[in-house]
């Protein structure tokens, strides 16, 4: 049996496409999506509270990173994952409000599925609805596993989880740096029952 190890650019694709629920619009994201993410993610300080993302240098760099990824067909520069991201916009008045995104292996497994929403749009649900219809559509195109990671004590972003059906499974001690500094993570990990016996 032979395991595939690079991303088929056709299913890097397809496990890209758009989603949409009652309330957002989940877009993949593009470098036209620059210029309405530069200023918050510039400003948003308790955003950086809880992720370890770097602010963007300039709208010019935002602009590029995008535009290299969504050119690279959203696969990964060693062409071992695909790199599936969206911008979520609320359908009412076209405001972008954060970001879901995901690593995705060849054997279908997110090895890493995020989000993050900028804090004006906070404690309004739109996180758990985003995480659950980004988990539903992959499902869907395939992914059977998905595992993420929450930095202890963002228990808000830990429920947005459970709600999407994700189940803690360990700590995991000094996982990422935030400011420069070691921070422990939860791991949360969502399976779906096989098809096989």
């Amino acid at each position: 049996m032979t395991i595939t190890t690079t991303m088929p650019p056709a299913l890097a694709q397809r496990l890209a496409e758009a989603i949409e629920t009652p309330r957002l619009l989940l877009e993949p994201m593009s470098a036209h999506h620059a210029s309405a993410f530069f200023a918050p993610l510039q400003s948003d300080e308790a955003l950086y509270r809880w992720i370890s993302m770097d602010r963007p240098q300039s709208l010019e760099a935002l602009r590029a990173h995008w535009q290299r990824i969504e050119q690279s067909g959203r696969i990964s520069p060693c062409q071992g994952f695909a790199w599936p991201a969206w911008a979520l916009r609320r359908k009412a008045d076209g405001q972008y409000l954060g970001r879901v995104d995901a690593e995705i292996t060849p054997a279908l497994e997110a090895s890493n599925f995020g989000y993050y929403l900028f804090s004006p749009h906070w404690g309004q649900g739109y996180a758990s609805e985003a995480a659950q219809a980004a988990t539903e559509a992959l499902a869907q195109r395939g992914v059977q596993r998905f595992v993420a990671t929450v930095t202890v004590g963002n228990g808000a972003s830990a429920r947005v989880l459970q709600k999407a059906g994700f189940v803690f499974t360990r700590l995991l001690p000094g996982n990422d740096l935030i400011d420069g500094v070691a921070v422990d993570d939860e791991e949360y990990v969502k399976e779906l029952a096989s098809d096989s016996p």
